[in-house]
């Protein structure tokens, strides 16, 4: 069976000066390792798709890690998994942690590293002797990447109770099993997974540890970086018709060509965000053409709009500014266009103090507080909907994520690891 030694790849340009206080980047790294083999492919990267056999597997290795630590572990109905260690004082926890399900061949960080990270913050204070007046909680959440049912975020949604359960009930994944039946593969029944809500009034906050999945931070050459918000998407689509006619027999001063409409379009379109905000994208990366033949005037085209900011006031104003010009653009060549959205996801800003908070952690680590906003979607937005959240990017070599390519160097996962742990320090008096 074909192995993977991510542990001897992590440790080969390790500096061993970020270990201390506790902190050890060989266990860090022998961990991830270890995950790293579960529901690996053929060309090395992660299968592990949310309620298979290969997440429960990932997931039951890093319970055992945290009985080792003495958390006091559980498992709820939806296959989050919760380990605790009880502060000092009888208050509502801090947790953090991340997902280790992955898409079809994605990478070995997306998920698992925030995880670990968040153990590890347990395992530097057992071996320091530090107890927190706060408890302190390490959760894996449930299929966040959604690969089985196109959807994600399975287990972050029920412990916060907005789970659309008559949705649910209706998926069905490739091999024609419905959400009740996947459930059941794994020991899970949706009454249970209903029944996974949690009491919010227990939680304090969540902080989430993540790979950027970007360049921005390689570009600045710093190991991590304070996330100011995760992008809310909307998706529109859109339908221009016109005529579709004959390439030779149509005069160019009589055609009604819906290309030519939709081409202008999608110029306009990636000119309007940097309008708006600095923030804001848009980006159009599926298109439908009819009749599609080499020498027909396209009839229609039918192209998907995806909008992302971080706040929703500029978000919306981009939806509407975007709307607009398709309707222009149809009307200047003489095309309709119809349109409809798809989806809508509010954006999470999360608070200034948290993020001044993790401003102090990173300067007392002797980290630049570098600020970036998030345009992928995570667990702690989700969690953001209901709780206060932060969050903590971590350097992706290239920009590349949910692929075997997919690295971060362990001396940036180090960093990150004390910054994570000064900041819930620091959130204890």
């Amino acid at each position: 069976m074909k192995q993977l030694n991510l542990e001897k790849q992590l440790m080969n340009n390790y500096d061993s000066k970020h270990d201390y206080d506790g902190i050890s980047g060989k266990r860090l790294a022998y961990r991830l390792g270890e995950i790293s083999n579960i529901g690996l492919t053929k060309e090395g990267g992660s299968n592990r798709p949310g309620f298979s056999h290969e997440e429960k597997q990932a997931k039951e290795l890093v319970i055992g890690w945290m009985n080792e630590a003495g958390l006091d572990v559980r498992m709820d109905g939806a296959g989050n998994v919760f380990g605790r260690l009880e502060g000092k004082k009888d208050l509502p926890a801090i947790i953090s942690g991340s997902h280790v399900d992955s898409v079809p061949n994605g990478g070995h960080f997306d998920g698992p590293l925030g995880v670990l990270t968040a153990l590890e913050v347990v395992e530097a204070w057992n071996e320091t002797g530090y107890r927190p007046e706060k408890p302190f909680e390490v959760v894996i959440f449930t299929d966040e990447e959604g690969a089985r049912f196109n959807g994600g975020f399975g287990g972050s949604e029920a412990m916060i109770g907005i789970a659309d359960m008559e949705k649910k009930l209706t998926l069905q994944d490739s091999a024609g099993l419905s959400f009740e039946e996947v459930l059941q593969d794994v020991g899970l029944t949706v009454g249970e997974y209903v029944a996974s809500k949690r009491n919010l009034d227990e939680i304090e906050m969540f902080i989430e540890v993540h790979i950027e999945q970007g360049k921005r931070l390689e570009k600045e050459k710093l190991p991590c970086g304070i996330v100011t918000g995760i992008a809310g998407p909307c998706w529109l689509e859109f339908t221009f018709t016109g005529e579709a006619g004959h390439a030779g027999n149509t005069p160019m001063y009589d055609r009604k060509d819906a290309l030519v409409a939709a081409s202008e379009f999608i110029q306009a379109v990636s000119k309007l965000p940097k309008q708006i905000s600095d923030s804001a994208v848009a980006t159009i990366g599926k298109i439908q053409v009819e009749p599609n033949g080499v020498n027909v005037i396209p009839g229609s085209v039918t192209l998907y709009v995806d909008i992302r900011d971080i706040y929703k006031q500029t978000r919306d104003d981009l939806i509407k500014s975007v709307l607009h010009t398709g309707t222009s653009v149809a009307e200047k060549h003489g095309v309709t266009v119809e349109s409809i959205e798809k989806m809508r996801v509010d954006p999470v800003p999360i608070e200034e103090a948290k993020q001044e908070l993790l401003e102090k952690s990173c300067h007392a680590k002797g980290i630049n507080a570098y600020k970036l906003p998030s345009g992928a979607g995570h667990d702690a937005m989700v969690v953001g909907e209901k709780l206060p959240i932060a969050m903590l990017f971590v350097q992706s070599k290239d920009g590349v994520s949910h692929s075997p390519s997919e690295w971060s160097e362990l001396n940036d996962c180090m960093e990150t690891v004390h910054v994570l742990k000064h900041f819930v320090e620091s959130l204890q008096a």
